[in-house]
């Protein structure tokens, strides 16, 4: 994509965990000349040449090809992960949002869209090997995050091949951390009232080892980078983007100074699936069984055609992620807000 006049970019989801740090990545980019970032609620932040909207993908009177009109590229980031009980309150935003996103792009004319798939969206694969971005994307049916991350993969099959013109990349990340989600992301996935002190190494003496608990981390920032690079390239295609090396419970035992203890999937499945039903824990048992079965994956193609290569490793990730759990961080957005507990 050509920067010589300063190419405009729309952001979708532009105050979550991804979006802020791609907003900021883009506000210092002398090759950008304007950014459009979309969010449900206008937050209290104004990076350098970004303009805000208040859009809920949701609805389906939100005015998206208005939003659109005059982008060189559109970065579709926008996602809800609950209420994990209602799953047709995520497909109406994630699945049918996003496809109203995708036509939105065509009728606009613009000319690319880096959509933000998933690790989520592939089929259950290996652990022991990395798969490269032509392994299966049919997701884990049973869990409503891979369910909708993969028809989104189906549906842009459909759209590329109804609009060539259009250059359309997907990024299949790992799952992203950042000191600023901390908080965040303890309240979809652990829930409201769990303490976030409480992730120290001293309270944790023993780690659950599960058979197949092994996946891979990156930071949220390095995942922004990737988007930055397929924005100034003619890439087109799938990246898998991910952190080394991949994370297993002796690789957080070593980290927390914690000893790993083997616990059966039946067990740990039927605490969580407990906790899900008493509405005490907000990730449901579906996702568990997913993240078990989810592939490692192999990103050279990103080191190849982007020239990326992430900034941390998994361990100083989760690291800096922890020491943001203890001590409630966030950033200056409604979904990233500051919080202990509750």
């Amino acid at each position: 994509m050509s920067s010589e006049s300063g190419v405009r970019i729309v952001v979708t989801g532009a105050t979550g965990n991804v979006g802020t740090s791609l907003v900021r990545l883009l506000a210092e980019d002398a090759g950008v000349g304007s950014v459009r970032g979309l969010a449900r609620r206008i937050p209290d932040w104004s990076p350098a040449r970004t303009e805000w909207s208040a859009v809920d993908l949701a609805d389906e009177n939100s005015d998206l090809i208005e939003e659109f009109e005059g982008a060189d590229a559109v970065v579709h980031l926008a996602w809800a992960f609950q209420p994990t009980h209602d799953p047709v309150a995520t497909w109406r935003t994630n699945v049918l949002g996003g496809i109203r996103v995708f036509e939105a792009v065509a009728a606009a004319k613009v000319p690319a869209l880096v959509h933000a798939s998933s690790v989520g969206a592939y089929s259950p694969g290996p652990k022991e090997h990395a798969v490269d971005e032509s392994w299966p994307t049919h997701g884990w049916p049973d869990a409503a995050y891979c369910r909708e991350k993969a028809y989104l993969e189906r549906s842009l099959d459909a759209f590329e091949h109804e609009h060539p013109g259009v250059r359309v990349v997907r990024m299949r990340p790992a799952f992203l951390f950042k000191r600023e989600s901390a908080s965040e992301q303890r309240r979809i996935f652990g829930g409201r009232f769990l303490p976030g002190p409480l992730a120290r190494p001293e309270l944790l003496p023993v780690l659950p080892d599960i058979p197949g608990l092994r996946v891979q981390a990156l930071h949220t920032d390095d995942a922004a980078r990737a988007y930055q690079l397929a924005l100034h390239s003619d890439v087109r295609g799938a990246f898998n983007l991910a952190g080394e090396p991949p994370v297993d419970a002796q690789t957080l035992g070593e980290m927390l100074g914690a000893r790993p203890v083997p616990l059966p999937r039946p067990a740990a499945r039927t605490a969580i699936a407990a906790a899900w039903g008493l509405h005490l824990l907000p990730a449901s048992p579906h996702l568990f069984d997913a993240v078990l079965r989810l592939p490692i994956m192999d990103c050279s193609r990103a080191r190849t055609e982007l020239r990326w290569r992430p900034e941390r490793t998994a361990v100083e990730v989760l690291e800096e992620f922890l020491q943001g759990m203890r001590q409630g961080a966030g950033a200056n957005t409604e979904p990233l807000r500051g919080r202990k507990v509750g």
